[in-house]
């Protein structure tokens, strides 16, 4: 699923619901979590699940659906998959994860639910590092079952407790590279956290930007105006899809004659660059980039 940008909406919102599946993010994510205070939780709920009965109306815009529940070990997290296991939902977010027992138990919750109403689509996880375990078990955590598709960055859970400066760039860049790692150790995808400072839109551009030169596929929108940033950020540029397309050109004619490893541009091309131009390439082609 494409998911260069995702917005964030609380579940409490419910007037905000339509507004955030017409905009042009890749995929709405509803939040019964930090959005929403404890007392508002089952109104979220009760929300919520009056738009997921009606997702029918919304299907075929190519809108993906996310819904972050509340943590595993919280007496709200059966209460909100029993809500949110529906036709339509493509991703549960799990926060707070701190080992991989925590995802299969989720797993498990989310399966019964299924079996009961007959769905047919699995519904899959999208899990968050945002504590220090959590980093140190990220592969862990991300490879605990074929459900997940990727890790997700929570930076104010993971920062602020330990008292480091939120934004801080070494700190950022720390953990983006760890979690890089072993988002790409499971094979799954990495995406990055929020952007706290919505009145500054070059920051969140020159943010994403340097989580997309860590190979990461998408961020957090906390904001739409966030998200044209994001959509720009986590699209290959001109240069980048010409390129990919002549290494690509180049791989079919080098690997008829024998030759593993060629130049392109004067660079250096073997395995590893013509696996990342020939996902350039797969990329241009599915937003409409690619030159006709």
């Amino acid at each position: 699923m494409l998911m260069r940008s995702k917005l964030f909406v609380p579940a409490s919102r419910p007037e905000l619901f339509a507004k955030a599946m017409a905009s042009q993010t890749d995929v709405v994510s509803f939040d019964l979590e930090d959005a929403v205070e404890p007392a508002s939780k089952d109104r979220a709920r009760a929300a919520l699940a009056a738009f997921l009965a009606d997702t029918p109306r919304w299907q075929g815009r190519g809108k993906g659906i996310v819904v972050r529940v509340n943590a595993v070990d919280t007496p709200d997290f059966e209460t909100d998959i029993g809500v949110v296991v529906r036709a339509g939902v493509d991703v549960v977010n799990l926060p707070m994860l701190d080992g991989p027992d925590a995802v299969r138990h989720a797993v498990a919750a989310i399966a019964r639910h299924e079996a009961e109403r007959g769905l047919e689509r699995p519904i899959s996880i999208l899990a968050n590092i945002e504590s220090p375990r959590g980093v140190r078990r990220a592969v862990e955590i991300a490879a605990a079952h074929p459900r997940v598709i990727g890790l997700q960055i929570g930076y104010g859970d993971l920062l602020a407790p330990l008292g480091i400066v939120q934004g801080e760039p070494a700190a950022v860049q720390a953990v983006r590279f760890a979690v890089r790692l072993a988002a790409g150790e499971a094979g799954v995808a990495a995406y990055d956290g929020a952007y706290v400072d919505v009145a500054n839109p070059d920051g969140y551009l020159a943010d994403a930007q340097a989580a997309r030169r860590l190979g990461f596929a998408g961020k957090s929108c906390i904001h739409p105006s966030q998200i044209a940033l994001a959509n720009q950020a986590f699209r290959p540029t001109a240069a980048d899809i010409a390129h990919a397309v002549k290494v690509v050109e180049a791989t079919r004619a080098s690997l008829s004659n024998g030759m593993g490893a060629f130049l392109v541009d004067g660079k250096l091309v073997d395995g590893p660059f013509i696996a990342h131009a020939t996902q350039t390439v797969a990329a241009a082609e599915r937003l409409g980039l690619l030159p006709v």
